[in-house]
């Protein structure tokens, strides 16, 4: 017997649907192109000051894509069988949700929304659209839903996710190794601002965790995208410290595997695949941000080394690494991107008396809200030497094009560190709404707490189709900056929506120390700022969108 908070021929109302969305988009990409063309080209100038109209468009091309890979999910289910009552609640309030967005405003920020008639665009009003922005999203339908997540409670995953059994057996070791190694003294560390301990480091590495995506004949295991992405969401399960640590890997590896020398590709491989050294990414300066192309730091080539000065921040877990991806300018007379070269710098790993012992190098930690199981640091470097044989590729001025062919990798595993954040938050959420009574009964029970764990729920599986697709692209050699890019700017919204939701499920408890929720809340807010703010972001997809 189907439930009364189901629609009838749900997969043909959501398969109705998607055409009139894609429409509107392209609608949405000629009035923009309109706006922002000037001597027949797209002006930098125009772009920036229709940021509105343009960040529009990218969210309106996000919704579009998460309603797509929704209903391709629900297509996969369907054919093996597993297309439950759990999953079909989560697709209609999905549509229901996302459809009504669209027509009366998508969410960029707390205080900025996406309106159609930025783009001089009018409401969608098919019959089948109509149906599912009514009937979708109700009351009913969310409370169900909820039902349903109640007898599964002990499952990190509400609803299937439509991965294959290897990805799901990954997904099984490091949920376990997360609820047993890493939840249980993740809030104690955030609280007393210490490092991860080196016992779980070693532990990841035994489990494989910084050789996943490294070939085999690099001492790596040679898996795919989709596997980083399932390990990177269990571990930030967990604790996004931890499931950031296998990105500092990440981060070096694919730059050694894309822009190094074969020479460079045999040394430095197998011993970030063990975790025999340690990386960091040491890019963003002072006043720089997101502009890399700005960037001051010099490297001047000295014999057989290049003495590097200037000044570095936010640099995650620069103590006790041992070789950092530095990004410096090696041609003075650039101000711009393409005189800028990739390092892989040695230094010594810290202490805690002494944590920057390399002559040349010197740091300060940045005190954090939250994201500290690494710290942060300020460096500088005064003659500070890199052996020239570790300038990446052997060849100056390729550094940006180098970092670039990263970041696909990079946005794909940080939508993945928020979808396990946005997870955690939903756990935490709901054992406390189960837990906590009031005027006689938990507060699960009151349509207003049941209805964010819904939508948690719901949210959390759109970003988690939207990050396996991207993982999928990259997997099978598909350019998919754009899908990552997607992928990353609605995680980060998801996830902090989920933990302010969790946390205000837990009233003025959430607003204690004690209680992880608050933890979880300062994590969650970090992942709309790195890897390219959400603004940044936003303007980058408008930029590709066009073309």
């Amino acid at each position: 017997m189907s439930s009364p908070a189901l629609l009838p021929d749900l997969l043909s109302l959501t398969n109705a649907a998607l055409a009139p969305v894609a429409d509107l988009l392209e609608n949405a990409k000629a009035s923009l192109q309109n706006m922002v063309t000037q001597d027949e080209r797209i002006s930098s100038d125009l772009l920036e000051a229709n940021q509105d109209a343009a960040h529009s468009l990218s969210w309106l091309a996000t919704y579009s894509a998460a309603l797509h890979q929704m209903h391709a999910w629900a297509d996969r289910l369907k054919d093996n069988g597993t297309f439950g009552t759990m999953e079909q609640l989560i697709l209609q309030i999905a549509f229901g949700e996302y459809l009504a967005q669209i027509n009366g405003g998508i969410p960029m920020s707390q205080g900025e929304i996406s309106r159609l008639n930025m783009l001089d665009l009018a409401p969608l009003d098919t019959p089948e659209i109509c149906t599912l922005i009514t009937k979708g999203n109700t009351t009913t339908s969310r409370g169900a839903l909820v039902d349903l997540m109640q007898e599964t409670a002990g499952h990190a995953t509400f609803g299937v996710t439509g991965l294959d059994d290897e990805l799901e057996m990954i997904r099984d070791q490091f949920r376990r190794f997360a609820d047993e190694r890493v939840a249980p003294h993740a809030h104690d560390w955030h609280l007393n601002d210490e490092l991860i301990p080196m016992a779980i480091i070693e532990e990841m590495a035994e489990l494989g965790v910084f050789g996943l995506t490294i070939p085999e004949q690099y001492g790596g295991f040679g898996l795919s995208k989709a596997s980083m992405c399932v390990v990177s969401e269990e571990l930030s399960r967990g604790y996004i410290g931890v499931g950031s640590l296998g990105t500092r890997s990440e981060i070096a590896a694919e730059l050694i595997i894309c822009g190094g020398t074969e020479e460079q590709k045999q040394h430095w491989l197998p011993k970030i695949a063990s975790a025999e050294i340690l990386p960091t990414a040491v890019f963003t300066e002072p006043n720089t941000g997101s502009d890399l192309g700005a960037l001051k730091t010099r490297a001047v080539k000295d014999g057989d080394e290049y003495v590097v000065t200037g000044n570095k921040t936010w640099i995650t877990h620069a103590a006790r690494t041992h070789v950092m991806t530095l990004l410096a300018r090696t041609d003075p007379d650039t101000s711009n991107y393409k005189g800028l070269s990739m390092f892989l710098a040695e230094k010594t790993p810290g202490s805690d008396e002494n944590p920057f012992p390399t002559d040349g190098m010197t740091g300060g930690e940045i005190e954090v809200l939250g994201y500290r199981g690494m710290k942060e640091y300020e460096l500088g470097f005064d003659c500070f030497k890199v052996k020239s044989e570790n300038l990446l590729g052997g060849v100056e001025g390729q550094g940006f094009k180098q970092l670039m062919q990263t970041f696909e990798s990079a946005r794909i595993q940080t939508a993945a560190r928020a979808i396990g954040v946005a997870q955690n938050a939903l756990e935490v959420g709901m054992q406390y709404a189960n837990d906590r009574k009031q005027f006689g009964k938990s507060l699960i029970n009151f349509p207003r707490v049941s209805g964010k764990l819904a939508m948690m729920a719901v949210e959390i599986m759109i970003a988690r189709q939207m990050a396996y697709f991207a993982s999928w692209e990259k997997d099978h050699d598909q350019r998919c900056d754009l899908e990552a890019g997607m992928a990353k700017l609605l995680g980060a919204r998801v996830a902090w929506a989920a933990a302010d939701n969790a946390l205000q499920i837990h009233g003025g408890n959430g607003f204690a120390l004690e209680y992880q929720i608050s933890r979880i809340l300062c994590d969650a807010r970090i992942l709309s700022i790195f890897e390219g703010a959400a603004e940044i972001q936003a303007q980058v997809i408008a930029r590709r969108l066009l073309g």
